[in-house]
């Protein structure tokens, strides 16, 4: 069984001091800060969620962060679970395409690296890497993801769906030639919500958590559809997308629309040779959490197979978030398990094998 989706956190926003590059540490410690010694370093969200994310029950003591502890983690879910595998997404690392700063931002994202590898990545084999960059500055990313994308610990490139443009656009383009050089597939994660910077997602930045976490799939669907239209798999064809958190239900309906308009507007767009689903189903990955839960279980699962759900799901847990799926509770056919949970990540991840 592999996870695709566990997060790491910092004990505090001061281990990534020793890391971070001389410019920044004092810009860091004294001007940032706002948020309490447990806040991402720019501090400039309050977390909407009204019981806290992460689950109590995970945090190694009190005062201490769910997520911020190895020997938890190994106890909790790579031992409990018997993990051959468990890919770090990071934590509040992946906001950081939301800052302003773009030097800043790329900054802190080379001092998570660092960290990640030193302190994550030593302690267990089974515990696998993903490199944060900062898509404000692609040539940088780029230039990061080369710089430490051949470790053979980390096995994917991490970007959070809250962003300035949708991925498609040709401007970050030097970072997918970068992974696609490297051989790191691209992790979108659900990220950037409740921040200074409006999301663009949404019609206007949603009132309530629980608005946002109802509605979180869409700025995957302006990121879907732009990487296909902008022939991103056109240019870099063997180069793998993984849409983290963001549910599934809404992908056929979408990928359907998208399909209809192929004959009548794709004079827009001349580059596609493909119809978009066929790039979807070639490219584009989804994790498990969440799956949509509705009434009758036979709808969730007419839409699995409308996304070739068997060949294109990665089973993830969310550890060790409020919302965290227990492996065995994950609904989908007994017969897709060894896909989802073995043999698709690795058709990905490739370092894994």
């Amino acid at each position: 069984m592999i996870d695709c989706d566990v997060h790491n956190d910092w004990e505090n926003a001061d281990v990534l001091i020793p890391y971070l590059d001389k410019t920044f540490r004092e810009f860091m410690v004294r001007g940032e800060r706002v948020g309490g010694p447990h806040s991402f370093p720019h501090g400039h969200r309050p977390w909407l969620h009204p019981e806290g994310y992460r689950r109590a029950d995970l945090a190694p003591s009190e005062g201490q962060t769910a997520g911020s502890d190895y020997a938890m983690m190994k106890r909790e879910l790579l031992d409990k679970f018997d993990l051959e595998y468990a890919i770090l997404t990071g934590e509040e690392i992946i906001d950081i395409s939301t800052l302003a700063n773009p030097y800043y931002a790329a900054a802190l994202a080379r001092a998570n690296n660092e960290y990640t590898i030193e302190h994550w990545l030593s302690q267990d084999k089974r515990l696998k890497g993903s490199l944060a960059v900062a898509p404000q500055d692609p040539e940088g990313a780029a230039k990061e993801i080369r710089r430490r994308g051949h470790h053979p610990d980390i096995v994917q490139v991490m970007l959070s769906s809250a962003c300035r443009r949708p991925y498609g656009d040709p401007f970050y383009d030097p970072m997918w030639e970068a992974a696609a050089e490297v051989g790191l597939p691209i992790g979108i994660h659900l990220g950037g919500n409740g921040g200074i910077n409006a999301e663009a997602s949404f019609a206007m930045p949603p009132t309530f958590y629980y608005e946002h976490h109802a509605l979180l799939c869409q700025s995957m669907m302006s990121h879907v559809a732009s990487l296909i239209l902008h022939g991103v798999f056109e240019k870099f064809p063997t180069l793998k997308f993984v849409m983290i958190e963001c549910g599934i239900s809404w992908l056929p309906p979408v990928l359907w629309r998208l399909d209809s308009g192929y004959k009548a507007l794709r004079k827009e767009t001349p580059w596609l040779k493909k119809l978009p689903s066929e790039y979807a189903r070639e490219h584009i990955r989804f994790t498990t959490q969440p799956l949509e839960q509705p009434p009758v279980q036979d709808h969730l699962y007419a839409m699995l197979e409308a996304m070739d759900g068997k060949n294109t799901l990665l089973f993830a847990s969310d550890y060790p978030h409020w919302d965290f799926d227990h492996p065995d509770r994950v609904a989908i056919p007994k017969d897709w398990r060894d896909n989802v949970f073995d043999k698709n990540i690795r058709a990905v991840y490739t370092k894994l094998d």
